[in-house]
């Protein structure tokens, strides 16, 4: 068998080149844009710019509602990540006790990660609507009234059940592929030594599945973080009373809406380093007791 070798040493640049292009394009020039337009702050008509440095940052340390949105955003991450991871892994480890409909189950498991984000929040809205939701019927039933346009409880429950829903078929679909990729031999050695079902999760399981796990936290942080927007504005716009407005989306109601663009730019820059840090410290701190 022959082998082919190119040393033409431009080709891996050329070969680079689309990817390259699109990345500054679309990633490097808009993000370079927005840093400096957080030191920038332009009158109500748009018509006059001023260099402020440093202003719009501090003043969003000063603003309580900023302050709260990092606090919803913490609760509404972590929320989202341990329901999607979790549902996940238990959705992955039944599907070995479904042989007879492997497929079946996997492919309506897989479907609803192909629904877009806002879909995703309109289903959710529907179903739990106080005046049409079937769900809110059933918990009427039980004694309980729900309305996530009035109670904050309710409404961050319902924008981490749209939220989590979608990303579960992708959190299943890795957690599928790394059981698949452990030994059987080691559940049998575990169960001659009479390991039950939850030690040899315990003991095999869940170590073995340590690099998909870690993988998945990361993934599904910088998901609540970003990807999450359009399931918060089709369910609650944010509301009641600013308790579901997380990082990303007050970004987009203090630019677009409120048209303060030094603002709106100095948060996203600040959502960016908050996400690069905690992927840092998973990194440096989780990722020491991951088993590869």
């Amino acid at each position: 068998m022959t082998r082919s070798t190119f040393n033409h040493r431009l080709l891996p640049w050329v070969l680079l080149a689309p990817q390259l292009a699109v990345t500054a394009v679309f990633f490097l020039w808009p993000a370079g844009q927005a840093f400096w337009q957080s030191f920038l702050r332009q009158d109500p008509f748009g018509l006059k710019t001023t260099f402020v440095g440093l202003g719009n940052y501090a003043a969003l340390l000063a603003d309580p509602y900023y302050r709260s949105a990092l606090w919803v955003t913490a609760e509404f991450s972590v929320a989202t990540a341990a329901l999607s991871l979790g549902t996940g892994l238990i959705l992955a480890l039944a599907l070995e006790r479904t042989l007879r409909m492997q497929r079946w189950y996997t492919t309506l498991l897989v479907w609803p990660y192909a629904v877009a984000p806002a879909i995703s929040g309109v289903l959710w809205w529907f179903l739990f609507n106080p005046s049409i939701g079937i769900l809110p019927w059933l918990l009427k039933g039980l004694g309980y009234h729900w309305d996530h346009g009035l109670k904050s409880g309710d409404a961050m429950v319902l924008v981490v059940i749209a939220a989590s829903w979608k990303q579960v078929s992708y959190n299943f679909l890795f957690f599928v592929a790394g059981l698949s990729a452990i030994p059987a031999s080691l559940y049998e050695a575990a169960a001659i030594d009479s390991a039950g079902p939850v030690r040899r999760f315990f003991t095999i399981t869940l170590p073995l599945l340590a690099p998909t796990g870690f993988f998945l936290v990361v993934v599904n942080l910088v998901y609540t973080m970003f990807d999450t927007f359009a399931v918060i504005d089709a369910t609650t716009k944010g509301g009641p009373g600013q308790s579901t407005t997380i990082l990303v989306y007050k970004v987009y109601q203090d630019g677009f809406v409120g048209l303060n663009l030094g603002s709106s730019a100095a948060q996203s820059v600040i959502l960016m380093g908050i996400v690069v840090l905690l992927t840092v410290i998973q990194f440096r701190v989780v990722e020491r007791k991951v088993e590869y």
